[in-house]
């Protein structure tokens, strides 16, 4: 046993302990201990983006702690199986500098947990290169992802690449950024787990984090990868703004029959850092898990699972 295991195992010792309210107000008490412009921030970004739950200083009102609180009394074993099943130290130091962050308001590990070695998502350690690769980049926004890739990888690192993404408004502006590069196809859809129709939600603060939805006037065509792409895929990105289960879900035939490498978002639910892990095991166990990070050290988003076939 690490240093690590022994402040992971510490910390999910402390949390089985310890009942919901009691959980609860530690982390209430942690965060009226931080700085009040911090705590005015995270409250801003928290009730912009809405994936957490809200915070109203004013009011004392907490949603976004009580839902982490009940999500540590009734998930911890799913957090445990995470992180025994996460393949570097990395990785295992990420997920308890996250699980502290939530509890303590710990911003050292967090800070420490920072990736700026690479670009977001491509880690050179673990893909160290790519050839020949069908990528098809799902949430795809400005085609920003695309050029890391490409910059990480080389002109020729790829066969096809496929761009999904929901705002019809920025396609413009992704085509102008990728217009030097063939072999690109563009598609004004979203990716789910069924083929029809769906509602896009507009974010008032950002059209990056536009999102489906079920009741919206405005809608997009809706597919799945299963169904869209009758190649074989060998690499997906996937940052869908608390979508990537339903997508994951209608890509399963291709995860399983294909292996391609992985590279999904598991922070804009408060149940995705382990429940996006434990989907793609139960389609397949053939994958290692890995998690890197490319948030702040305030609160931890921008957290990428990298699943790499065996």
């Amino acid at each position: 046993m690490n240093y690590i295991d022994e402040k992971f195992y510490g910390l999910i010792f402390t949390l089985q302990k310890t009942d919901v309210y009691d959980l609860y107000a530690h982390m209430v008490k942690g965060f009226k201990k931080i700085p009040i412009q911090t705590q005015k921030s995270v409250e801003s970004f928290f009730n912009q983006f809405q994936y957490w739950g809200k915070i109203d200083i004013d009011n004392d009102y907490f949603e976004c702690f009580y839902e982490k609180a009940k999500i540590f009394k009734s998930n911890l074993d799913d957090y445990v199986w995470l992180y025994e099943h996460l393949c570097d130290f990395r990785s295992k130091h990420l997920l308890y500098a996250i699980l502290n962050n939530y509890y303590n308001f710990d911003f050292a590990n967090l800070q420490y947990a920072q990736n700026f070695a690479f670009k977001q998502y491509f880690d050179l350690d673990l893909v160290p290169k790519c050839e020949n690769e069908v990528f098809v980049d799902i949430g795809a926004y400005t085609g920003d992802s695309v050029l890391s890739f490409i910059s990480s990888y080389g002109e020729k690192a790829f066969d096809k690449i496929y761009c999904y993404d929901i705002t019809e408004e920025i396609f413009t502006e992704m085509q102008k950024n990728l217009q030097k590069y063939h072999k690109i196809e563009y598609k004004n859809m979203a990716v789910t787990n069924f083929v029809g129709k769906i509602g896009v939600e507009a974010n008032n603060f950002s059209s990056s984090a536009n999102m489906t939805s079920l009741s919206s006037n405005k809608v997009v065509e809706a597919t799945t990868l299963d169904s869209d792409i009758q190649q074989k895929i060998t690499m997906i990105k996937m940052d869908i703004e608390g979508g990537e289960v339903n997508a994951l879900l209608g890509a399963k035939n291709h995860i399983k029959q294909d292996l391609p490498k992985l590279f999904i978002s598991v922070y804009h639910n408060n149940t995705h850092l382990f429940e996006i892990p434990k989907l793609i095991y139960s389609i397949t166990q053939d994958y290692n898990f890995y998690l890197r990070y490319y948030g702040g050290c305030v609160y931890p988003t921008e957290i990428v699972l990298i699943c790499l076939p065996k």
